[in-house]
C-alpha cells in the first residue's frame, strides 16, 4: 500500500458511528471497533456499507 493510499484510508470513518477505523492488512479490511464491524476492501476500494461488513468479536 502506498503512502497516498494509506492517507486516504486514514481519512475514512465508520459510517455507523463516525469513529476512526483501523486497517487490517492481512484481511484487507477497515475495522470499526466501536461498531463491531470490519468493512472489506475489494480491488483497492473500501466497501463502506454495513450490509457488506463482517461482524467482529472482541
Amino acid at each position: 500500500m502506498t503512502t497516498t493510499e494509506r492517507r486516504m484510508l486514514e481519512a475514512l470513518v465508520c459510517p455507523e458511528t463516525h469513529a476512526v477505523l483501523s486497517y487490517d492488512s492481512e484481511r484487507q479490511e477497515l475495522v470499526s471497533r466501536a461498531a463491531g464491524l470490519a468493512y472489506p476492501i475489494r480491488d483497492g476500494i473500501p466497501i463502506m456499507l454495513a450490509d457488506e461488513a463482517r461482524r467482529i468479536d472482541d
